[in-house]
């Protein structure tokens, strides 16, 4: 295994995730839950020797804030600058510890990625400074996205109805934890000069500006036009489109619809009100809670 993953693969998972009960899906560990297919114990455990570079590019995200959009982009930009990528780069936590033995083989400049949370991510990447660049969205999207996500995806158990999945999420209860923690945590290394955090909702607005900020982070030279091009391949429909090819099937549980302010057909007015209560709770007066401008997207 190359860092790659086949639709066969994939397809496997899927038809075990199928034959499993919903309730043993997910595990708990250090309080926080993980796929039981896609990151079983032996893979946390493994990733704790895992030994970044300081040329690793990096790619964090909570759950349905933009990940495989921005994978894409990633490797267009690295593409485009003569770097030669696997297929379809697996989160780290999703790589048996075989796998991992060979990501630490790979030659430079490796792309990596996860959802974990900041404090559950391996320290080498702090130790030798390695960039991590951090995506978010806002929540009450994030939380429709993942809602979608966990019903079609059968590795993951199915929400048992939209009620309960909406206090699952806010009670941090689903797959790698809770929305919050991973916002309050990245808020502590928002001035870290080896993180640059940007928002879904700014790539949507201007993906063009975006490429260029995430390559200059990455020290990635590329021209206005490379960088039009790039953005404009990289629309969430080009990217959808794309993604049938090397994920089939899957291409349809990943890419959904990729819009801004899809919560309002979902929310009742009473959820809206208790999600608003939350993000003034804890992200009120942040940087990051300025970041995701929630006024604009989320009132």
């Amino acid at each position: 295994m190359s860092g790659q993953v086949s639709e066969a693969n994939l397809r496997s998972k899927m038809e075990q995730g199928m034959n499993m009960k919903d309730e043993e899906k997910l595990y708990k560990r250090n309080g926080i839950l993980y796929s039981t297919i896609m990151s079983p114990p032996e893979n946390l455990d493994a990733l704790k020797d895992l030994e970044a570079r300081e040329d690793d590019v990096t790619l964090v995200a909570y759950p349905k804030c933009g990940c495989n959009w921005m994978v894409g982009v990633l490797r267009k930009i690295m593409t485009t600058c003569g770097y030669t990528l696997p297929q379809i780069p697996l989160l780290l936590e999703f790589h048996p510890p075989d796998a991992q033995k060979v990501v630490a083989q790979m030659s430079s400049r490796r792309m990596l990625m996860t959802h974990l949370h900041p404090e559950a991510i391996p320290v080498s990447f702090r130790t030798n400074k390695t960039k991590m660049l951090v995506v978010f969205r806002n929540p009450k999207d994030t939380l429709v996205s993942y809602y979608h996500f966990t019903n079609n995806n059968p590795v993951l158990p199915s929400a048992k109805s939209w009620d309960k999945f909406f206090s699952d999420f806010m009670s941090g209860e689903v797959g790698w934890g809770s929305y919050f923690d991973h916002a309050l945590a990245w808020e502590k290394n928002i001035d870290n000069p080896n993180v640059l955090i940007v928002t879904y909702e700014e790539l949507i607005e201007n993906l063009f500006e975006g490429v260029k900020k995430i390559a200059a982070f990455f020290s990635f030279t590329l021209t206005d036009e490379q960088a039009k091009v790039i953005a404009g391949e990289s629309t969430f429909t080009a990217m959808r489109s794309s993604a049938e090819n090397s994920h089939g099937n899957f291409a349809s549980v990943i890419f959904r619809k990729g819009v801004v302010g899809d919560w309002k057909n979902h929310f009742s007015e009473a959820q809206s009100k208790q999600m608003d209560e939350e993000f003034k709770k804890k992200l009120s007066g942040t940087k990051l809670g300025a970041k995701l401008k929630y006024e604009l997207y989320c009132q």
